[in-house]
């Protein structure tokens, strides 16, 4: 390093004379002091040197260094002699830590000897001032997370001059810990901050003024509080498969209201957890959890995201989540979460305006800034088209399936990804490559967990694979399904029923895979949103009628009898009445009262899922509506995987108010069919008919296409089921 020498002045400190000879043994001050090096950058690698020249020997001759930083108190420090160099004495001083990258460091040099002289060097008469070099963090990865003792920082804000972070590690200083700007060509800015700092609370000040939560914070305090940082862990993990998807039966659950008491605070994952036993036992395999990233508030059905990376904070900690996930494996439950990306927030958004920058109203750099930007929930459709915003969803999605141990997402409106206002405006192909591009990164990474869509369109693109063009979801809610389906159980004259509604409904195909779609008669949107629950919905006011119970249930029978995969919403089983809101819990001594109910739930999903070995063909992706009675208000259809004893199920579901002794449809083979469910059976409720729907044999004789034919008996609003031994 090259010596730069101050020019030679007079000195102005007491007794300091132009000495330049020896008296004796003793050496006079030096009358020049050079700065050499003076200070060499600050970091974990190299703490840096503080170093002068003074133009005599050390003989009698003292150094010391003044530093202060970033502002605070001064400091003196001893300096060391480190050698002769051509003649002048050189003296050292290196502090014992590095100081944070990016402070400010003011100092100056004092020598003196033993008889009183003095001399300053402070760069003629001010302080040297040095701000040591912002050092990037060579480690690979986004948010803040600890790594070989020491805790990284990277956040993406391309827009701002500075970034600093701010925490209880540095008593929220906005100055004393900036991160190193990495280049335009990312936009991010990092830092690696010394110490284990996991617990912490922080925040990125940008700007000097601009305070906001990690984008990518793991876990936040709550949506308008401090993110805390996590380290992800090695979670001990139950072992757990999941289930083939011809065999889910997906239950919809709320965390906040699945279970809880009204008043105070929502439900938690630990609450939930008390209640899976009933879904086990009740034959569920898979649930589907409304959306958990922290939202606004501590009430929300979840559909308004404010910090995508972060479990909501009301429901637990990240690892009451991980908790909730390992006990529903340890039941054989698959766990599917519901995702949100067609728009975030509206509000507690630290994403709006992130780094400061924006154009006209929008949103700044995570946002659509032009047309795309509106959505029915607000201006806040991410910029599908913006490398860091679809690498920012992307690993979204892949952290709720890799660090979460899910085995699924269900993604949120997906119309409103690829598409402006539900379909109604103009189309966002930036959306539909962004949905493709996820889809193949959990089919290349996780091949057997399962990504469905609600798009509601009857696109059956959606479902067909991106190297045809599709979106490549496994599987889309079925509004084919529910609407027809819930009108005509829901209507109140029967003279108004449709069976030919309900038979197109039943036999829905898309591509020619019967799990392309998921099919129920209950869901969040369908149980609000100016609707209620079925049997509210057959008798307002009057859910625990007969007409409710048999309709309702007559329902519940086609979802788990018809091609697709089944899904029931939380309280379905026992009847739950009126509307969803996210601060009603489930009145869970409805499970008691009308555990008839749930026994008929019970036994839909066992033969759903084929446990009993008689009921193959409800798995399978054969349906042939092979009966259909307008006038009397009868539909039968035939389902089957390869068919045979065991294997061909007939199903006949009745949507009047009478009953039938002996109706005669046609059977795919002769022989017994036994009656394997009838939704009528008193033991269900004991205002049931009972009705006698008894074996029976199929003899020869063409009848609705088929080559044999048989009489059934089948009471009012019933679903029977019948295959062979």
């Amino acid at each position: 390093m090259s010596v730069f020498e101050l020019s030679c002045r007079p000195s102005w400190a007491a007794g300091i004379g132009a000495l330049t000879l020896c008296v004796g043994t003793a050496c006079a001050a030096p009358t020049w002091m050079g700065v050499y090096g003076a200070y060499v950058r600050h970091d974990g690698a190299n703490p840096g040197t503080f170093t002068i020249l003074m133009n005599q020997d050390y003989y009698g001759l003292h150094a010391e260094v003044g530093i202060r930083v970033n502002g605070g108190s001064w400091g003196t420090h001893q300096m060391s002699y480190a050698g002769n160099v051509s003649g002048n004495s050189l003296w050292t001083f290196t502090p014992s830590s590095s100081y944070p990258p990016g402070s400010t460091v003011e100092y100056y040099f004092h020598g003196y000897d033993d008889w009183g002289a003095h001399i300053y060097d402070n760069n003629g008469g001010n302080d040297y001032s040095h701000t040591a070099s912002l050092v990037a963090s060579s480690k690979s990865g986004m948010g803040a997370w600890v790594e070989d003792g020491d805790t990284t920082f990277r956040v993406w804000a391309p827009n701002a001059t500075t970034v600093s972070v701010a925490g209880g590690f540095n008593s929220w200083s906005s100055t004393a810990n900036p991160l190193a700007f990495e280049g335009s060509g990312s936009g991010t800015w990092s830092v690696d901050v010394a110490g284990d700092q996991r617990g912490e609370e922080y925040q990125y000040v940008i700007d000097g003024t601009l305070w906001k939560i990690d984008p990518r914070a793991t876990d936040v305090t709550n949506s308008v509080g401090n993110g805390i940082i996590t380290e992800p862990t090695t979670y001990a993990w139950s072992s757990f498969s999941m289930p083939g998807w011809h065999d889910l039966v997906i239950y919809e659950m709320h965390i906040g209201t699945f279970n809880d008491t009204a008043g105070g605070n929502p439900g938690t994952w630990q609450t939930a957890i008390s209640k899976l036993n009933h879904l086990q036992d009740l034959g569920i395999n898979a649930v589907k959890v409304m959306p958990v990233a922290e939202f606004a508030g501590d009430f929300s059905w979840g559909y308004n995201p404010a910090h995508p990376f972060a479990p909501e904070s009301i429901y637990g900690d990240p690892d009451d989540m991980k908790d909730f996930v390992d006990e529903c494996h340890q039941r054989g439950i698959a766990v599917l979460i519901d995702v949100v990306y067609n728009h975030l927030g509206p509000s507690d958004l630290d994403l709006w305006r992130f780094d400061g920058s924006y154009t006209g109203s929008y949103g700044g750099i995570y946002f659509f800034q032009d047309w795309r930007a509106p959505t029915p929930w607000g201006d806040t459709r991410p910029d599908y088209g913006r490398n860091e915003v679809r690498t920012y969803l992307k690993d979204n999605a892949m952290m709720w399936l890799e660090e979460y141990n899910c085995d699924g997402l269900r993604w949120d409106s997906t119309v409103n990804i690829r598409t402006q206002n539900n379909g109604g405006g103009g189309t966002i192909a930036e959306g539909w490559s962004l949905m493709q591009w996820i889809n193949n990164e959990i089919d290349s990474s996780f091949s057997w967990k399962i990504s469905i869509a609600e798009d509601l369109q009857n696109n059956d693109w959606m479902t067909k694979t991106t190297g045809t063009g599709g979106a490549g979801f496994d599987s889309q809610w079925d509004s084919d399904f529910v609407h027809p389906i819930r009108d005509n159980i829901i209507e109140s004259n029967d003279a108004n029923r449709d069976m030919w509604e309900v038979r197109d409904a039943i036999a829905k195909i898309d591509n020619g895979d019967h799990l392309d779609r998921v099919i129920y008669t209950e869901s969040h949107d369908e149980v609000a949103n100016g609707k209620a629950r079925v049997p509210e919905e057959v008798w307002p006011g009057n859910a625990a009628s007969w007409y409710s119970k048999k309709r309702s249930t007559l329902g519940a029978g086609l979802v788990f009898t018809s091609p697709g995969i089944p899904m029931i919403f939380q309280g379905q089983e026992f009847l739950e009445d009126d509307y969803f809101q996210d601060t009603d819990p489930l009145d869970w001594s409805k499970a008691t009262t009308y555990s008839g109910i749930v026994d008929l739930y019970d036994d839909l999903i066992d033969l759903r899922r084929n446990v009993g070995g008689k009921t193959a063909g409800l798995r399978g992706n054969n349906v042939n509506v092979h009966h259909v009675n307008n006038t009397d208000k009868v539909v039968a259809f035939h389902r089957w995987d390869n068919g045979g004893n065991g294997d061909d199920v007939i199903v006949v579901a009745n949507f009047s108010d009478d009953s039938f002794s002996s109706y005669n449809i046609g059977f795919p083979s002769s022989g017994t069919w036994k009656v394997r469910f009838n939704s009528d059976w008193s033991g269900y409720d004991s205002g049931f008919g009972n009705y006698n729907s008894y074996n029976t044999t199929a003899s020869s004789g063409a009848k609705d296409g088929m080559s044999y034919n048989g009489n059934i008996g089948i009471g009012p609003y019933t679903v029977i089921i019948l295959s062979k031994d």
